[in-house]
């Protein structure tokens, strides 16, 4: 019986935090008077490293920059982590454990955590949008494998 519950799958959440968090306004407080509407760039990653035998931390970034032509009005920068226990699944299911379901867990609270710096600076709250996890794996898959990338609608 013993034996059997060694060899249990485990998933866990050890700890959910915040990594790295940065707010830039170079050309305040100047561009806080233009009346022109900014444009918002967004771009995100996920990166997954082993941390020890069955922990690794899955980090989930973002940089949202917001621009009135070419002055920036606000460049924010954050990378929110998780360290999750993973043991006792098979191999090919690793990839999507750590590239789906630990980025879903870690997301929202770097969506808020974004949102909160955001308004702290003054700014209405720029709201990340929800992240269809499973296409964005899918999608990197398939260009590592060196095939067209499917189609992500979100």
């Amino acid at each position: 019986m013993a034996d059997q519950q060694a060899q249990d799958p485990i998933f866990q959440i050890q700890r959910v935090y915040l990594k790295d968090l940065s707010l830039e306004q170079p050309n305040s407080p100047a561009i806080l008077l233009e009346q022109e509407q900014p444009t918002v760039d967004i771009q995100l990653g996920v990166d997954a490293q082993p941390v020890a035998e069955g922990i690794f931390e899955i980090t989930v970034s973002a940089t949202v920059q917001t621009k009135i032509q070419d002055k920036t009005v606000f460049l924010v920068e954050a990378k929110q982590a998780g360290i999750f226990e993973i043991r006792h699944l098979p191999e090919e299911q690793m990839g999507a454990i750590l590239g789906i379901a630990c980025p879903q867990i870690v997301y929202p609270y770097l969506r808020g955590n974004v949102a909160d710096v955001i308004q702290r600076g003054g700014f209405p709250p720029v709201h990340l949008a929800e992240i269809n996890f499973q296409a964005m794996y899918e999608q990197q898959q398939a260009q590592a494998a060196g095939q067209p990338s499917p189609i992500v609608t979100q």
